[in-house]
């Protein structure tokens, strides 16, 4: 393909990607960390510098744009629209529901664009991964998860609320239906 898109992926899947072209997805997603993030600059000598510009935003917020979406994707019947009403029914509308939406009109789009042959490999967090790998089985179907891929850590990240994080999951999906 030789090409780098600069932008809201599900605009660039809509817009640019022709169904059943790409081989290989991996997709590593805000995590719904209800941060905001920078990036940093740095001086000549290597010393963080004061300049820094707004990066992304990792927060969602149920909204009225959101709840179009949610609509949007709930309209068409099928699996898609009935695991997203079952997260709407347990959830309601808040932040984890506006993260979930925003997802969901991706994923459908990537499975769109996905080959037969494809795979996607999904890097995700304990906040929702949960819900995504349901997801994914609505997407795609529970039969064609394959894996999960565990990425170790040397040490835990400390919590006083719960046990050191020494380990990521990602769900992996390696074939399309």
């Amino acid at each position: 393909m030789g090409t780098l898109y600069y932008g809201d992926n599900l605009d660039i899947l809509r817009r640019y990607l022709k169904d059943e072209t790409v081989d290989l997805v991996y997709l590593d997603p805000p995590f719904n960390s209800a941060q905001n993030y920078n990036a940093f600059f740095h001086e000549k000598d290597g010393t963080d510098a004061a300049s820094q510009i707004h990066a992304f935003e990792d927060t969602w917020h149920w909204d009225i744009e959101t709840k179009k979406a949610y609509d949007a994707v709930t309209e068409q019947p099928g699996k898609v629209s009935d695991v997203m009403q079952a997260f709407y029914t347990f959830l309601g509308g808040n932040d984890m529901m506006a993260y979930l939406t925003m997802m969901s009109s991706r994923l459908v789009e990537l499975r769109r664009v996905l080959k037969p042959t494809g795979s996607l490999y999904l890097h995700c967090d304990p906040t929702a991964s949960h819900y995504l790998k349901l997801l994914l089985d609505a997407i795609f179907g529970g039969g064609n998860f394959r894996n999960e891929i565990i990425w170790e850590r040397t040490t835990g990240r400390k919590s006083v609320s719960q046990f050191g994080r020494v380990h990521d999951i990602n769900p992996v999906l390696l074939k399309k239906p």
